[in-house]
């Protein structure tokens, strides 16, 4: 039976627990592949760091390089992060002819276009499932399962961080920076949350399913990105008294004008199976010309669902080792590339919730009203209560009609000059994902 050798560059939450499942789980991979696999040397950068996982006889290393140019190493496991080293890593293992397995999404989101040409050329593989949605198999979904059919939008809840955050704010009282602190003391929430919070580790992820359900190029700096930390305890009451739910949603939608990609705070119904994704729970949901909206759920994060998805590409890698390079499944599902437009965020359609503070006198709802209808939006529903610190504000909630998002631009920037409103407009959008 022969043995395939695999170097690790990175040994921390995912690095260990990829280890972890190797070790405890060789007799089911074996009989999966008809193989052994073996770990032969992993690069660490702390020598001296006391390791949660035995490491026992493998060879340790602080130096990279050495992995990525092990003469005896078939598949090199990318699980350092970053863009920067990561790249000059992948590309020179890619160059030695070694397969690759990395879960960097930032790396594949930014330069994937260049890594993936580069293992083309190769003739070398690169398996990335746990660059999205940790232990959800939603890449194999898509290049695989779904490949019969046209798909005609992705949604998703792919930052477990956020999704935390939100349901949490659904407690009353509750406010964005107190239950931030609560998800940073129980370690759902890094220090500094930017990537998390604004977005941005979503837009890396949604970047990757893009490009797998549309046959588009990387596009990471086309992707239009907000954070939830303007969202409100009066949003998530208002939300909930109107029949919906607030997610943080990676949304990627095929038109006949190109492709939108966003990420932003979403109103969606109640009645949506993705409202019901509730903590620190990831889930992606899909529609197909022929099958219709499908729903994959899960852990998105953590040392097992993560690591269960590297361990799963390592399988894929090491199944298709003896096909020819044109007879495997493509990287990103597609053999030619499709030339679809990204559209620009002004020119996306959405309906929108607004809300904002205006003075409780005659005649105002009737000039907001004109306002809007001079950008063509309708109001669907509105609601009114007085403000009880007695400024005589009251707060106001609008759902419109579906506009493109450069009139409602127009018309929020022309309320926030009116005197009767006080403050800005909050402008959450509104998906029924049909």
């Amino acid at each position: 039976m022969k043995t395939i050798k695999l170097g690790l560059i990175g040994l921390g939450t995912v690095g260990g627990g990829t280890l972890a499942i190797l070790r405890d789980s060789a007799d089911l991979l074996q009989q999966r592949v008809n193989a052994n696999i073996e770990v032969s040397i992993i690069a660490v950068r702390d020598l001296n760091k006391p390791r949660a996982v035995d490491t026992g006889s493998i060879q340790l290393t602080d130096d990279p390089t050495q992995v990525v140019n092990h003469p005896d190493v078939d598949i090199v496991v990318e699980l350092m992060g970053g863009t920067g080293l990561a790249r000059e890593l992948v590309l020179r293992a890619i160059d030695n002819g070694k397969h690759v397995v990395t879960a960097n999404k930032a790396l594949l989101a930014e330069h994937g276009d260049e890594v993936f040409a580069a293992a083309e050329k190769q003739g070398v593989q690169v398996a990335y499932e746990a660059a999205a949605a940790g232990g959800i198999p939603i890449i194999k979904a898509l290049r695989e399962g779904l490949s019969a059919n046209n798909i005609d939008w992705v949604a998703g809840i792919i930052n477990g961080t956020g999704n935390y955050i939100l349901t949490e704010m659904k407690q009353p009282g509750a406010d964005f920076n107190a239950v931030l602190k609560r998800a940073q003391e129980l370690g759902y929430a890094e220090a500094d949350p930017t990537f998390d919070v604004e977005g941005i580790d979503a837009a890396h992820k949604l970047t990757i399913l893009a490009s797998l359900a549309f046959g588009i190029p990387l596009q990471f700096e086309k992707v239009y990105t907000e954070g939830i930390s303007r969202i409100s305890a009066d949003d998530m009451r208002f939300a909930d008294m109107l029949g919906y739910e607030i997610k943080h949603l990676g949304i990627a939608r095929r038109t006949d004008d190109g492709v939108s990609m966003r990420v932003h705070p979403t109103l969606i119904p109640k009645s949506v199976l993705l409202a019901n994704v509730s903590g620190v729970m990831n889930a992606v949901m899909t529609h197909g010309d022929h099958v219709g909206p499908t729903l994959y759920y899960g852990p998105g994060a953590g040392a097992g669902p993560t690591a269960s998805a590297v361990v799963a590409d390592i399988v894929d890698v090491v199944r298709a080792l003896d096909c020819a390079p044109d007879a495997r499944v493509p990287a990103l599902g597609f053999r030619t590339t499709r030339d679809l437009p990204v559209m620009d965020m002004e020119a996306v359609q959405c309906a929108a919730y607004l809300r904002f503070l205006a003075k409780d006198a005659p005649g105002v709802l009737a000039r907001f009203s004109t306002v809007l209808a001079e950008q063509g939006i309708s109001i669907e529903h509105m609601h009114q209560e007085p403000c009880d610190d007695g400024s005589g504000d009251a707060l106001v909630v609008l759902i419109t009609n579906e506009v493109p998002e450069s009139a409602m631009n127009t018309a929020i920037a022309a309320l926030e000059a009116l005197p009767e409103i006080d403050g800005t407009v909050q402008r959450i959008r509104i998906e029924s994902l049909s």
